[in-house]
């Protein structure tokens, strides 16, 4: 038996391959096919549209995927979500797609649209939130290069951003939040409701999971003689208690702890002011909790 995976086409390829990476599973993406090698022998890996994603999903086609939460509500998916999984293209975080228009256009809010075109690549969820806000406006379809409609083709859009850089950039300000998503594993139904497949998802969202976990995070190893434990762990700021193990030397001690990246710089100095010493620092692939 196989698990049906699909991964997404497009701005989080890379990204999603490099957490699969992270997770323990390397995939080989050719530009002839769209079908990648995965060197698990019970996953199936094919290339979709994130946009498409949660359609083929519930139609059963595939068993599972990743894609952004915002695409499984414009397609209404009826999906089971598997994991919430916080990266996007760019960064380990969310996304938004805001209402933008120009800096010197009147508008200063979604009640000022009223009878005006937007345009944007997610429709559904458009029309959705302007009716919640009891505004009637005209919606395009926007094929891409969507920053550059207003004022001409467009008074306004609805776009994604993670930094908001490109909207300043083509002179956009930003009005509202339409929404906010992150990629989610997702699943067929009926696939989640198999044994076999239910528990082969929940072992990848491990994994998963694990790797972003450890996102920011490096582990730290250090000897310290017994006198000056207690003064190095006062230095230490553990994700959790660190381990703690004896050398041959009845007198000295291994410290095993893991901390952000960014605290490494400043920590080991006063490490070393402690009494540590033979301090290894090391990368993570993954954290399981």
């Amino acid at each position: 038996m196989k698990l049906k995976l699909g991964i997404p086409k497009g701005s989080l390829e890379a990204a999603t391959i490099d957490l699969f990476r992270r997770a323990g599973f390397n995939i080989t993406v050719s530009t002839r096919s769209y079908f990648p090698a995965v060197d698990d022998p019970e996953i199936e890996c094919m290339m979709i549209r994130a946009q498409e994603m949660a359609r083929y999903v519930d139609d059963g086609i595939l068993d599972a995927g990743l894609t952004g939460r915002d695409w499984v509500m414009e397609n209404e998916a009826q999906v089971e979500v598997v994991a919430d999984l916080i990266y996007a293209k760019q960064s380990f975080g969310k996304v938004r797609w805001v209402l933008a228009a120009p800096e010197n256009s009147p508008f200063q809010s979604v009640k000022d649209l009223e009878g005006k075109i937007i345009a944007t690549e997610l429709v559904g969820a458009t029309r959705r939130y302007l009716e919640s806000h009891g505004v009637k406006a005209k919606v395009e379809f926007s094929w891409g290069a969507t920053e550059v409609k207003p004022p001409v083709l467009a008074d306004a859009i609805v776009e994604v951003t993670e930094t908001g850089s490109s909207l300043r950039a083509n002179k956009l300000r930003i009005i509202d939040t339409v929404l906010e998503s992150n990629t989610q594993l997702i699943a067929n139904r009926q696939s989640w409701s198999d044994p076999w497949k239910r528990r082969k998802l929940e072992d990848i969202r491990l994994l998963l999971e694990g790797a972003i976990n450890a996102l920011g995070k490096v582990g730290l190893m250090l000897n310290v003689h017994k006198r000056d434990l207690q003064a190095v762990l006062g230095v230490l700021p553990a994700l959790k208690k660190p381990t703690i193990s004896h050398l041959s030397d009845d007198e000295w001690l291994a410290v095993n702890t893991i901390l952000d990246e960014t605290t490494v710089r400043t920590i080991i100095p006063r490490l070393k002011e402690a009494g540590a010493q033979g301090i290894v620092e090391y990368p993570l692939n993954k954290i399981v909790m």
